[in-house]
């Protein structure tokens, strides 16, 4: 824990011009992160509009066709996720604390996330992600060859080659952010 008074010392503590232009530079992401919530919108639009069709056309619907559109719902709510990882996340580690501490609807992972916990987390979620788009074209995969897909043989191939790339990427994010702790393994970063 740090002296009160080292603390005191650097909350007076000026910045030089250049420091000062340097790390205040970081507010430049602040529109980035708007824009996030804007596209976040969006989705919620898209995830409303997919739900009414769903609705309307349940009694029409084969069972696949549901199950197809369903997974569609459950994948913008993956990529919501997925943004709100970022906008919370990015925001907090990279532009300015949001005070959240004591908050009843403080996400748990907050409270210990840093740029590291960021990427691992970003990697599970793009690797859901892609776990859906591969299951829809696993479940179309019976239809190859016919009028009724736009999968072809070598799409799924690439598509299964790419959710392993992913895989793997995670895997060694995960492995180089292990190796970057402390020896004693206490979940402390190693200082650098």
């Amino acid at each position: 824990m740090a002296d009160p008074a080292y603390k005191a010392d650097i909350v007076g503590k000026e910045l030089r011009p250049l420091p000062t232009i340097i790390f205040g530079s970081r507010w430049l992401q602040l529109p980035l992160y708007l824009g996030l919530i804007v596209a976040q919108g969006v989705y919620v639009i898209l995830f409303l509009k997919e739900l009414w069709h769903l609705i309307r056309h349940a009694t029409e619907l084969t069972e696949q066709a549901m199950m197809l559109m369903v997974l569609g719902l459950i994948d913008v709510v993956m990529i919501s996720n997925l943004l709100m990882m970022v906008i919370v996340g990015g925001y907090e580690t990279f532009v300015s604390r949001l005070k959240l501490e004591g908050h009843p609807d403080q996400p748990e992972w907050l409270s210990h996330v840093n740029a590291s916990v960021l990427k691992i987390k970003l990697a599970m979620a793009i690797i859901g992600i892609s776990s859906i788009h591969l299951l829809r074209t696993f479940i179309e995969a019976g239809s190859l060859g016919s009028a009724r897909t736009t999968y072809t043989e070598n799409g799924v191939m690439w598509q299964t080659i790419i959710h392993l790339v992913f895989i793997v990427s995670a895997i060694g994010i995960a492995a180089v952010d292990r190796m970057g702790q402390n020896p004693g393994g206490h979940g402390k970063r190693a200082d650098h």
